[in-house]
């Protein structure tokens, strides 16, 4: 973990929604596709944690969802503004953990971590597919870049307004050798009961500290609770024991 200062390099919509957001500044600490930030706001007590997108040598990239007060700061900061972050922080993906041919599988804004998950797998010699997935075509962003990236990419939306009508689920029945997956908790279940493939799980809960001392943000498993800002936030499938 690193705290820093970093410069908004860029803050633009994606769609009415969810943006993209570049911040400038010292990136070392940030190693593996799935690690996460926390961004401190102005006039909020806690800390705002955001997967890793994407990261260039200088710059990092996070990609959100206007849901509350704090999202709501952040859409409107230009750039130019400073912003003190932790970087970081957070397990992340394993490259070697799901195959030389796997799928990416993204609901909402949990297709952000999964772009920069594709180029590093892209790096390693592996043909990894994207299925994106949401719910109205209003609502797709980024697949274009996945497209840019030379890698078969699907959309789903739920309404059947873009790509492929229904759930990511709808569209896996292809050949693959594991899967990497994002999104609302809802979805990653349906996707680990769709498949005995190997798998591994980012998940986006609220925190607290950030760094494991609250226990706020636990997910049950097979060795017990794991705290996703410190044992994760990424999962292995075969461990996570679902609510029922």
């Amino acid at each position: 973990m690193k705290q820093g200062i970093f410069t908004v390099a860029e803050n633009r919509p994606l769609t009415e929604k969810v943006s993209s957001l570049v911040l400038r500044g010292d990136v070392s600490a940030i190693e593996r596709p799935g690690q996460f930030v926390q961004l401190r706001l102005d006039g909020l007590f806690l800390r705002r944690p955001f997967s890793v997108c994407d990261r260039a040598e200088d710059s990092f990239t996070v990609v959100f969802e206007t849901v509350g007060k704090g999202t709501a700061k952040l859409r409107d900061i230009q750039p130019g503004a400073k912003l003190d972050v932790l970087t970081g922080l957070g397990n992340g993906f394993d490259l070697n953990a799901c195959g030389n041919a796997p799928l990416l599988i993204g609901g909402g804004t949990g297709v952000s971590p999964l772009y920069w998950l594709a180029k590093e797998l892209l790096r390693q010699g592996k043909r990894p597919t994207a299925l994106l997935g949401f719910n109205t075509a209003e609502d797709v962003f980024y697949e274009d870049a996945f497209h840019a990236l030379d890698i078969e990419t699907v959309v789903t939306t739920v309404d059947g307004s873009y790509g492929v009508k229904g759930f990511v689920t709808d569209a896996m029945n292809r050949e693959y050798t594991g899967f990497y997956t994002c999104g609302p908790e809802a979805m990653m279940k349906a996707v680990c009961e769709h498949t005995d493939k190997p798998g591994q799980l980012s998940f986006d809960k609220r925190m607290g500290c950030g760094f494991g001392a609250c226990m706020g943000c636990t997910v049950k498993t097979k060795n017990g609770l794991k705290r996703i800002c410190k044992d994760g936030p990424v999962l292995s499938s075969e461990e996570v024991l679902w609510e029922t």
